[in-house]
């Protein structure tokens, strides 16, 4: 008997003997554009950056090896992370934010999982047909056209994969040197690891697991119900509208019928990535694609029914009837408020941060060997490391100085250059007079490091402590 298709009682039933695998179907519409939108955009950023060339070297590169990440102008090191901790801050919020006014719009447009799983079953449409051909494709027993339509969506499949993996590392390699390297199969373990790995993940996830990833391994399907309430703008079916639903001729009239303007044409429910009836009402595993949307747009004009049986709508306004200005007006609600305050409050951070931001970093280090050490004359020594990361493109030399201890004399050189990009380390001695070291009864001196960069005016002071022994 063949086995239903979808996720709970849809009425649709496969040609398989595969239960629970979902066939979506094809669709046009304007979020349908709307989404392939965003697949171009996306898809452009991630395949497009690496190859971006800036100041000679590859725009945007994590280059591990040298503990340096380079973002266009930007050039940081690992203490800098707190920017990224900033921005995945600001990506919560931006995602409380659109969820708490339209649901999952993440989800439906710009997830990585919903944008490769669009490719791929593009990808299969082309070589295996829409959704009828692909169900008696799969069906069919094995022969000539089904092993070259199976295989030639398999190269594609795999092909794209690779390619996504060996972008994702170009990420981390210069993707120039990562070509050279190919032409001649030379990459390090770990370039062959990660290609293959995010290359085979992407396979399967957007070629197999699919709707599964959302459904069952996405914890943002379990969350989004307390970002949203009945005044969030989601899918949703219009059942007082829609109700009672039966097939009928197109020029029949539903009122002397009985019925409602919902055809149960299951359209709707072939076209869901997720499998869902969205008349079922708001499902955890609507991703919020909008795909019913442009389809039962597409029915209702066909029968001459004004258009929105399923639409963007709020709770509230299917129930009280809300016109669009009204229900975009309760969306202004006091959560919706104070994530968007938050938002703009930590990008005024972030922008302030950046934009105050010195063109190098100092880091003291106290010698742990000998934390202070009394030479013979009486005088007490302490040795710092000072470490400085040079986050300009050319080299700088830096000029260190101490203040906040009357007698205290710095005894070695105290100038270094520091190669673009890079670390320099400079071992600092200072010197206190034994007479200086009678005046002062604390064991720990609080002292202060300078240090400038050279034809600028920028510098940086970092405190320590300088050790008097007893």
């Amino acid at each position: 008997m063949p086995a239903p298709i979808g996720a709970g009682g849809d009425g649709v039933f496969s040609l398989t003997d595969e239960p629970g695998k979902v066939y979506p179907r094809s669709v046009g519409g304007f979020f349908t554009r709307l989404r392939w939108v965003m697949v171009w955009v996306t898809q452009l950023v991630f395949y497009g950056i690496p190859w971006l060339q800036w100041n000679e070297r590859q725009a945007v590169l994590f280059d591990l090896a040298g503990s340096r990440f380079f973002i266009f102008d930007l050039v940081m090191h690992p203490q800098d992370l707190i920017y990224l901790a900033v921005l995945l801050v600001l990506a919560a919020l931006t995602l409380f934010f659109f969820t708490a006014v339209a649901g999952r719009l993440w989800c439906g447009y710009a997830c990585p999982q919903t944008v490769y799983t669009e490719i791929f079953l593009w990808l299969e449409r082309v070589t295996e047909g829409d959704r009828l051909a692909r169900m008696r494709l799969d069906n069919a027993p094995w022969g000539l056209e089904k092993i070259l339509r199976k295989g030639a969506k398999q190269g594609l499949w795999i092909g794209l994969a690779l390619f996504t993996g060996f972008t994702f590392v170009g990420y981390f390699t210069p993707i120039l040197d990562l070509v050279q390297e190919l032409w001649v199969l030379s990459f390090s373990p770990w370039e062959w690891f990660w290609v293959l790995f995010y290359g085979m993940a992407t396979y399967g996830n957007a070629g197999y697991l699919r709707e599964q990833i959302c459904k069952h391994m996405c914890p943002y399907a379990r969350i989004q119900s307390a970002l949203t309430d009945m005044d969030s703008m989601v899918i949703a079916y219009d059942a007082q509208r829609g109700e009672t639903r039966g097939s009928r001729a197109r020029v029949a009239d539903p009122k002397a019928l009985g019925l409602g303007d919902c055809i149960d044409c299951t359209l709707c429910v072939q076209v869901c990535p997720t499998g869902i009836d969205i008349r079922n009402g708001l499902q955890n595993e609507c991703i919020a694609c909008a795909a019913c949307i442009d389809v039962c747009d597409e029915v209702m004009v066909k029968m001459n029914y004004p258009s929105g049986l399923i639409r963007y709508s709020s709770g509230k306004g299917i129930a009280e009837k809300l016109t669009p200005k009204q229900m975009v007006k309760r969306v202004w609600r006091p959560r919706v408020w104070v994530y968007g305050v938050l938002f703009l409050a930590v990008v005024a951070i972030f922008v302030g941060g950046l934009s105050n931001r010195k063109g190098f970093a100092v880091d003291i280090i106290k010698d742990r060997g000998a934390l202070a050490r009394e030479l013979g004359n009486g005088d007490v020594e302490n040795v710092y490391s000072l470490k400085i990361m040079n986050a300009s493109e050319a080299p700088q030399t830096y000029t260190a100085s101490v203040q906040g201890l009357p007698g205290l004399t710095l005894t070695t050189d105290p100038v270094i250059t520091v190669p673009a990009t890079g670390i320099g380390s400079l071992t600092i001695r200072l010197t206190l007079p034994f007479e200086a070291t009678l005046a002062h009864r604390s064991k720990a001196s609080p002292i202060r490091f300078r240090v400038e960069a050279k034809g600028q005016t920028v510098a940086v002071e970092e405190k320590s402590t300088f050790l008097i022994p007893r």
